[in-house]
């Protein structure tokens, strides 16, 4: 059973965004409606730095794989990198002409993903900021955008109802995930690639084969949206929160809901497991995490 560990406090506005720097899980990221990034000591609750530049309210965040840039995305339409251990801005990127609301690193590091609401996915070279190619496709605002474990596939989830899949090397699409009745929030692949998982705003999530494209379970409970949904490392679990103030825990195989996590007192904006899988940390919409 997951049990309370700490309580972040700092942030003046709803926390939106949350991050374990895993591989290593001893820090965590925050990025909030107050326009900072916040970088804190998983095990003391200690906060190192506060990111301060963008201009609007940041709503996704990702450490680089190597633990020493966390990026932030922002409804000023760029995203920025941000060296951990000086606290310092390394670069913006820009080019997107609406709100940025996911971003990611690849395995390796060296690329990044965002999605914005401009419909538009675009792929940058981490160490330059260059843009390398824009992925067009989806017909509403983009709600997610990931590499798989490889760096062969990216994942993107929009508001249109549907997930695509793309090849990383050239930019194209290779196939179109479809199912859920409303706007897709979020999406994910397990550690492996093997699966990729889909959180709806119909209040279910899904679970799809990478290979074959096709729905393997549905994840059904929530008596709201889903905002968030995550595999553990070891994939056997997703994590899920939802507008109805619970973060639940699925077995991604069959589907069933293992143990509801109670106590939040809003709708539930984050989620995530680090690196082990032993700790969950939650964001929502009060004024602390």
């Amino acid at each position: 059973m997951i049990g309370r560990l700490h309580t972040l406090e700092g942030h003046r506005n709803v926390v939106y965004a949350i991050a374990f720097n895993n591989p290593y899980g001893d820090k965590i990221a925050t990025g909030s409606f107050d326009k900072t990034c916040k970088l804190w000591s998983v095990e003391t609750g200690k906060c190192y730095h506060t990111f301060r530049g963008h201009t609007a309210e940041i709503v996704c965040l990702s450490f680089n794989p190597q633990s020493t840039l966390v990026a932030t995305g922002s409804m000023d339409t760029t995203a920025k990198l941000w060296d951990i251990q000086s606290g310092e801005e390394v670069f913006t990127l820009r080019g997107h002409s609406a709100e940025i609301i996911s971003l990611s690193f690849n395995t390796s590091g060296d690329r990044i993903v965002t999605g914005s609401f401009d419909h538009t996915v675009a792929v940058w070279e981490a160490d330059t900021g260059r843009k390398v190619y824009t992925l067009i496709g989806h017909c509403a605002e983009i709600s997610s955008a990931l590499f798989n474990w490889d760096c062969s596939l990216i994942l993107t989830g929009s508001m249109d109802k549907t997930c695509m899949l793309w090849d990383a090397s050239n930019g194209k699409c290779v196939a179109t995930l479809t199912g859920h009745d409303d706007e897709i929030l979020d999406s994910c692949f397990d550690y492996t690639g093997k699966l990729i998982a889909t959180a709806s705003a119909d209040g279910t999530a899904r679970v799809f084969s990478a290979a074959t494209r096709k729905c393997l379970t549905k994840l059904e409970g929530h008596e709201g949206e889903i905002s968030k949904i995550s595999f553990n490392p070891q994939g056997n679990r997703l994590l899920t929160g939802s507008a109805d103030e619970t973060a639940r825990i699925w077995d991604a195989q069959t589907g069933q809901c293992l143990q509801v996590l109670e106590g939040h007192t809003d709708e539930i904006f984050s989620c995530a497991f680090n690196y082990k899988g032993d700790i969950i940390i939650t964001g929502m919409g009060e004024r602390n995490t």
